[in-house]
């Protein structure tokens, strides 16, 4: 399968621009690393190891987040939360252009990175990233991520599998992620100079903490979408 590209242009009100050109791999929907890739020292898997992590730095020297963020990070650290800037996506399929905060075009990039790191808690996501959503709202997200997690089911289901319905699963993958949104954070905070970056994983995770809550006491709001469904005969 081909790549799959993902341009993410940040003009900064200095007038500078940084460019990131994001590859995935189009099989295994992780990002398309250069054998020479920097990994710098807060990259190293036990560095700030998540509690959870199932990895060790026999198999995996390097935390496989830390690796994909180190470039951002590198490249956006001097930039504060709230300066302004106007942001352009560029897929194969359509263009994104906004003007928003630094750490809310960030965050964005950060979320697409991180789904596609290869990491255990993150590989859940590749589904959504192979269909990335640029600044996508929290409702975006709840219709995104119930709606891939659902789809799961089916396949399972259609495998011979056991599926589930109640969205458990789904509350134990947001969990995972909201651990290691808070050690990413921590690396992060030791190599960025300014809080751009840093917020703009806090601003992700966000929603990610309350998405155990959303589901559980809130994803009713959206039923009232489906009464077409209802209403058959």
């Amino acid at each position: 399968m081909d790549d799959i590209g993902i341009c993410y242009r940040f003009d900064l009100s200095d007038e500078t621009a940084e460019i990131f050109d994001i590859y995935l791999d189009g099989l295994t929907l992780e990002v398309v690393k250069s054998e020479d890739i920097e990994k710098p020292e807060w990259a190293k898997l036990e560095f700030k190891q998540c509690s959870h992590c199932p990895l060790t730095s026999n198999t995996h020297p390097y935390c496989p987040v830390a690796v994909n963020l180190s470039g951002v990070i590198g490249r956006l650290g001097n930039i504060c939360s709230h300066d302004e800037l106007d942001l352009e996506v560029t897929t194969k399929e359509r263009k994104f252009l906004a003007h928003t905060t630094a750490q809310r075009a960030i965050s964005s990039m950060l979320g697409l990175l991180i789904a596609t790191s290869g990491c255990p808690y993150t590989n859940f996501l590749k589904p959504m990233a192979r269909f990335h959503l640029p600044l996508a709202s929290d409702e975006d997200t709840i219709f995104r991520a119930v709606g891939m997690y659902l789809q799961a089911q089916y396949f399972l289901r259609k495998d011979g599998k056991e599926e589930d319905l109640s969205l458990k699963g789904l509350t134990k993958i947001y969990e995972n992620l909201h651990q290691l949104n808070n050690m990413i954070a921590e690396r992060i905070r030791y190599s960025a100079l300014k809080d751009a970056p840093v917020n703009a994983l806090i601003l992700l995770d966000l929603f990610t903490s309350l998405m155990p809550f959303v589901i559980e006491d809130h994803l009713d709001e959206i039923r009232f979408l489906y009464e077409p469904y209802f209403s058959q005969s």
